[in-house]
């Protein structure tokens, strides 16, 4: 195998690492939040359902968690095997994120621990959910500080650079680059916003199934208004995105809208194809590109003419960007028209094809998630770490990436099919109306 198919494996193994993590690592971010959500609504409406809401999320929880430090541990193991020379350029950089991203996971596991253990030994319950608030705050700072290297690899600060090599560091301005607060904000919010509407189609499923529990109306309604609020978030966040963007990284915004041409009062491009200079079959909204990127119907938007050819992100990132996009249009509509309905008592959104539309919104928000981490590594191409080293240069020459590929693969497969079984079992076999009537039968 020579350095070019080396690289290919590298790259591809790679993406599929991180496209099977960031599921459980999204859900590792989300759902404690949606715990301690869900057991202070049930303390604050003194409504059992809603502290048994809490109590089989963070069963299932642990399960996810467990799959999430497998491929995070494959993730920076593959990070010293596939990008060696990556790593002896920036390893020292991003060193310090890597180590506090490993601290915040063991601050979150230690109070995990805790409340899960000590589950029936509090008489009160809120003192109870204040071991809650270290697990969702070691959650969020799990992916702060993973998310810092991401953003520093797509806006390196903090360094001399000398001879090759990355002298005088300064860490702390490194983490705090220009990418870093629409990176970790849009990270935080979506992770928010996929727990729940992943939550709230498993509700919605339910019901669907016969169920006609409170329990999972409750919860259907409150993941659904979770969703539509941090599903607004993650909409103004990605307009600062693009604004960011605009000033660091125009080419990326330029190959995501199939903006060939400096212009202004440039169009949004949704759908189409393209041959690389002519766009055909496209929905073009006219001056919508430039009030997206200079809040300015007229402004001038930079064109891919404006960069050399061998520095311009594959021209794919388009239809990622739609599919995220489009995606998380619908789920704002999906959501508000329920949450809305709900207040306004319309009927139809009780019935069985809106609740489909609820349970089909669960993997749509998974595979929009899916489509925005490919689209912000994809469009930094050919970099991996922006205009100081390309994916080229950085990657392993072994001969033997692709056997680790398979290998790889296996692992994955064993850990997703592994994980799903178990939650079936753990929730099919512990119905929520047997654990009620078990709970009543204790006298609890």
């Amino acid at each position: 195998m020579d350095s070019g198919n080396a690289v290919f494996y590298s790259r591809v193994l790679t993406e599929v690492t991180l496209t099977f993590h960031i599921i459980y690592a999204t859900i590792g971010v989300g759902v404690p939040l949606m715990i301690m959500i869900s057991q202070w609504v049930g303390i604050k409406k003194k409504d059992e359902h809603y502290i048994l809401l809490a109590r089989r999320l963070a069963r299932g929880f642990v399960i996810t968690v467990a799959v999430g430090v497998v491929t995070g541990t494959a993730i920076g193991l593959q990070l010293s095997l596939l990008w060696p020379n990556f790593m002896q350029l920036a390893g020292n950089v991003i060193a310090l994120p890597l180590f506090m991203e490993t601290f915040a996971f063991f601050f979150e596991a230690i109070f995990l621990g805790i409340y899960l253990y000590t589950w029936d030994r509090f008489e009160n319950q809120k003192k109870h959910l204040l071991l809650l608030i270290p697990v969702a705050i070691g959650a969020s700072m799990s992916a702060v500080f993973i998310t810092i290297v991401n953003a520093f690899m797509n806006a390196p600060r903090g360094f001399d650079v000398v001879n090759g090599q990355l002298v005088n560091i300064q860490p702390i301005l490194a983490m705090l680059n220009p990418a870093m607060p629409t990176k970790v904000g849009h990270v935080l919010v979506t992770a928010y916003m996929t727990s729940a509407f992943i939550l709230a189609a498993i509700a919605a499923f339910r019901i669907l199934k016969g169920s006609t529990h409170q329990y999972y109306k409750k919860s259907l309604f409150l993941f659904m208004k979770l969703g539509l609020i941090f599903s607004l978030a993650a909409l103004l966040i990605g307009d600062f995105s693009a604004k960011y963007l605009v000033k660091y990284q125009p080419e990326k915004l330029a190959a995501a809208e199939w903006h060939f041409e400096s212009s202004k009062g440039a169009s949004l491009i949704l759908f189409g194809i393209t041959d690389g200079e002519n766009v055909k079959y496209a929905i073009k909204v006219p001056y919508a590109l430039s009030i997206l990127a200079h809040n300015n119907p007229f402004a001038k938007v930079t064109g891919l003419n404006e960069f050399p050819n061998d520095e311009i992100p594959p021209l794919y990132i388009h239809y990622l960007f739609d599919t995220m996009v489009i995606i998380g249009t619908f789920m704002i509509v999906l959501s508000a028209v329920y949450v809305f309905g709900k207040y306004k008592r319309w009927n139809f959104i009780s019935s069985k094809w809106f609740k489909w539309l609820i349970v089909a919104g669960g993997p749509l928000t998974v595979i929009a998630l899916e489509a925005g981490w490919w689209l912000a590594e994809v469009g930094r191409q050919p970099w991996i770490l922006y205009k100081y080293m390309k994916v080229a240069d950085a990657a392993t020459t072994s001969q033997h990436v692709n056997l680790m590929l398979i290998l790889f693969c296996i692992l994955y497969l064993i850990l997703g099919i592994g994980s799903v079984v178990v939650l079936r079992r753990m929730f099919l076999k512990n119905p929520i109306e047997q654990e009620i009537a078990d709970r009543k039968a204790e006298g609890r």
